[in-house]
């Protein structure tokens, strides 16, 4: 089983905020049974992706202009083209410049057409939708699918690659049905991927569909013990259908699990005053 890398999380005092960069953009569902919206986007073209390139390289400060010319003049001429685009996609990192980063990256992969390369494209230009403008997300999802598309024309079997691919589709596509028949696909044989899990978690959380949501943030926990911030999206989910009682349990235990002291008090803190408000327990709302 594969791990998933565990998201930034703060418990802020005075309300519960979940900063989950893992899987998906901030959208909102329907409550229909795991099922997102149509989505609208309309068709963005490459040379929309080369005039934020050329917006972002224009804003370059003068050492940074001159680090980006010898860069570029290194990916043109230099043998070595891995190195050359790696020290590319790493000055735009050090920029925080994610959009640009993927950019270089989906380079490198038509440079180097290899399974691991288009991957790490398609992860790139996903991660990216998390940081970039409302109008830039639709196509990065596009430039996203299609690296995860060619991922699997090289490697049919690439199950990670499956999965993104249809949280693409979902997320930021016409075809959003295309992108859950692909995650029930993969939920057949493999139905203990915490990423699977997690998708469609969110999906229900996003949807409002708190039952759904507990039941996946449950199974994910099953599979992934050490996924503690699950306790977060519980308590969150708990929360929000008026069960004090677990919403405070699920807070406990994530506190319980968690190193850090400033979290450790911020949730007792939290905790607390959940208490003193005395929010009604579900039942007590029938």
């Amino acid at each position: 089983m594969k791990s998933v890398n565990k998201a930034q999380i703060a418990v802020l005092s005075g309300s519960l905020i979940l900063i989950v960069l893992l899987l998906f953009a901030n959208t909102k569902l329907p409550k229909n049974a795991d099922t997102p919206p149509v989505s609208d986007h309309a068709s963005h073209s490459s040379s929309e992706l080369s005039t934020l390139v050329k917006t972002a390289q224009g804003k370059l400060d003068k050492e940074h202009k001159q680090t980006f010319d010898k860069m570029e003049n290194a990916i043109k001429s230099s043998p070595d083209k891995k190195t050359a685009y790696e020290n590319m996609i790493n000055l735009w990192d050090s920029l925080r410049q994610p959009v640009i980063a993927a950019y270089y990256m989906e380079q490198a992969a038509t440079a180097s057409p290899i399974e691991k390369n288009w991957m790490e494209a398609g992860n790139r230009y996903y991660t990216s939708t998390r940081f970039a403008a409302e109008a830039e997300r639709p196509l990065l999802y596009g430039k996203a699918i299609q690296c995860f598309e060619k991922t699997l024309a090289l490697n049919p079997k690439n199950t990670e690659a499956k999965i993104s691919l249809g949280a693409c589709y979902v997320e930021g596509s016409a075809e959003p049905m295309k992108g859950i028949g692909m995650l029930k696909e993969v939920e057949k044989t493999d139905s203990n991927n915490v990423n699977l899990q997690l998708n469609f978690a969110f999906f229900s959380e996003k949807s409002g569909q708190w039952d759904k949501a507990i039941a996946r943030f449950e199974k994910v926990l099953k599979i992934q013990p050490d996924f503690i911030e699950a306790y977060l999206h519980l308590a969150d989910a708990y929360q929000q259908k008026g069960d004090k009682a677990n919403t405070i349990k699920s807070l406990e235990q994530y506190k319980s699990k968690v190193d850090d002291v400033t979290i450790k008090t911020e949730v007792q803190d939290y905790i607390n005053k959940l208490s003193a408000e005395g929010i009604p327990t579900e039942n007590s709302n029938k």
